[in-house]
């Protein structure tokens, strides 16, 4: 006895497909519409505003405040906050690094193949703290609050009135009594291990809800550090600012 033949719908007929959309114009329409209103606004705005060029290079005269280009700055800003090795190596490595390992690590199948906010709140969120908090905000204020001698300065502040900054020299174990030596290095440790350490904590206080979401303890272990080297940044940045705190952790070898 044979097996009876599928159902087959009638030929020519639209067989619907609910695991797939066309990419067009479901997607290039929207991609397509995106690059038209910013091409729209780059023009506009690059007639209306001339560029703020300056004179000729002179090799005997350095300018004051040296800012490298506006795609730059913020990098440039970031070495107040780190040290040069942190700003310029680390941090741009953590930065590819979690890119190449989005693939990896999220294993979310939502949002493959069309946008969508609500499906992907985690993922948009971490991304526009990135892009937004780590690289357009110090961009921002390397652009517009740093005057002469790097000082801060606000938008509306004339450069021609100097600021007569001092640079901080204290450290988290200077703020706790401690000047140097093993017990400066150890208060570092902590802080930072404390830091990290976190992650642990979280994981051991809601691994069944992490694990549900499909991170298992090699994925959320380098989510966790990823997550948390970004969050350290605004964090370091604003101890700067409003404490005047230069290093979290001194060492012979690196300062954090």
């Amino acid at each position: 006895m044979s097996a009876p033949e599928p159902d087959l719908p009638p030929e020519g007929a639209d067989v619907p497909l609910t695991d797939r959309v066309d990419t067009w114009p479901y997607l290039v329409r929207v991609e397509l519409l995106a690059t038209l209103v910013t091409m729209i606004v780059l023009v506009v705005w690059s007639i209306t505003i001339d560029a703020p060029l300056e004179g000729p290079a002179d090799a005997n005269v350095t300018p004051d405040p040296s800012k490298a280009p506006w795609y730059f700055v913020g990098l440039q800003e970031l070495l107040v906050y780190f040290d040069p090795w942190i700003a310029g190596v680390m941090l741009p490595l953590l930065i590819i690094g979690g890119l190449i390992a989005i693939p990896y690590i999220d294993p979310n199948p939502k949002g493959n193949g069309y946008y969508t906010l609500k499906e992907r709140p985690l993922a948009l969120t971490v991304f526009l703290f990135g892009f937004v908090g780590l690289w357009i905000v110090p961009m921002l204020i390397g652009i517009f609050c740093r005057g002469p001698g790097w000082g801060w300065y606000w938008p509306w502040e004339s450069w021609d009135v100097p600021h007569v900054t001092l640079q901080p020299s204290r450290n988290l174990s200077d703020l706790l009594g401690v000047s140097g030596g093993a017990g400066a290095f150890l208060i570092g440790a902590a802080a930072v291990g404390l830091w990290y350490g976190s992650a642990l904590w979280f994981w051991r206080r809601y691994k069944d809800r992490i694990v549900g979401s499909g991170l298992d303890g090699y994925r959320y272990s380098v989510v966790a550090f990823l997550l948390l080297s970004m969050g350290a940044v605004p964090v370091k940045m604003a101890l700067r600012l409003l404490l005047d705190l230069k290093y979290i952790w001194v060492t012979p070898w690196f300062n954090i």
